[in-house]
């Protein structure tokens, strides 16, 4: 435990306006996610004189969870105190709309029967992108707009069609 009363590292923590603390017990009314009421809570008993070691005993937090709050604060305000959103795609190249963009110059030639060469997509979308990328990445872009791996049936270069003709009539026929 430290035993610094109102500071923590031997810095004196920031103190709040009583319009910033008017502000703060307001948006306790609001309809917020519980992590950021627990913020502006940890916020507020800094302002009546608790220790953040204390604060974090009182809330079940960690004294790390407490300090990064007070910053976050002090740095931001009440509006530094909103829980940053998860999940999406944090690591995309590119929009969904640029990547529909790009494929629609490809889908003229696919929806004409012709073969889709997926180095050819490859290539335009790096240079789209400004870097390399794997092959993996241009399949993962085919799948999320709906593309799927159609391949003709297979034929082989050297095949006669006259004598398959022949096969078929001469197996078909009846006795």
């Amino acid at each position: 435990m430290i035993a610094y009363g109102h500071l923590i590292r031997g810095e004196p923590m920031v103190k709040c306006t009583k319009h910033q603390v008017g502000e703060l017990r307001r948006a306790l009314h609001w309809k917020l996610p519980v992590v950021q009421r627990e913020r502006i809570q940890m916020v507020l008993l800094r302002e009546k004189g608790l220790t953040q070691p204390a604060i974090a005993d009182a809330i079940g937090v960690s004294l790390s969870t407490v300090n990064r709050a007070h910053m976050a604060y002090d740095r931001g305000g009440i509006k530094a105190l909103k829980p940053k959103p998860c999940g999406g795609r944090l690591r995309e190249n590119m929009t969904i709309e640029s990547e529909k963009a790009l494929l629609a110059r490809f889908a003229k030639a696919a929806g004409a029967g012709e073969m889709l060469n997926v180095q050819d997509l490859k290539m335009a979308y790096e240079q789209q992108i400004g870097h390399t990328t794997s092959n993996s990445t241009v399949y993962d872009l085919l799948a999320r707009h709906g593309w799927r791996k159609l391949m003709p049936r297979p034929f082989h270069p050297k095949q006669d069609v006259a004598a398959q003709d022949a096969f078929k009539k001469a197996i078909f026929r009846a006795p």
